[in-house]
């Protein structure tokens, strides 16, 4: 069966636009779970505990949000999934610091 011409052209169209979609979709979630893990990281005072890796964290995070707003959904889900995992790690170090004081 042969396609016309005009109509692959709004299959490729239709792909790309749901692909953008997902994207946008993928760096919210992403995005989301970092903040959420940046948050508990600082409530257990990783800013003194594990400075390096909170920071780096809230800085992934800050240019996620930064590429979004740009359109790059790509890197904008893959700096915040970086957030996250600096988020946890800071979080680690920073429970490990507190076992070690006896708190």
């Amino acid at each position: 069966m042969m396609v016309p011409r005009s109509a692959r052209w709004l299959i490729v169209l239709g792909l790309s636009l749901e692909s953008a979609a997902c994207g946008n979709v993928l760096y919210a979630v992403n995005s989301s779970a970092a903040e959420k893990r940046l948050e508990e990281a600082r409530e257990l005072g990783a800013e003194e505990y594990a400075t390096y890796e909170y920071y780096m964290a809230a800085e992934h995070l800050e240019k996620a949000k930064h590429e979004a707003a740009e359109a790059d959904y790509g890197d904008a889900s893959r700096l915040s999934s970086d957030a996250e995992r600096y988020a946890d790690k800071a979080i680690e170090l920073s429970r490990e610091a507190h076992r070690g004081a006896g708190r």
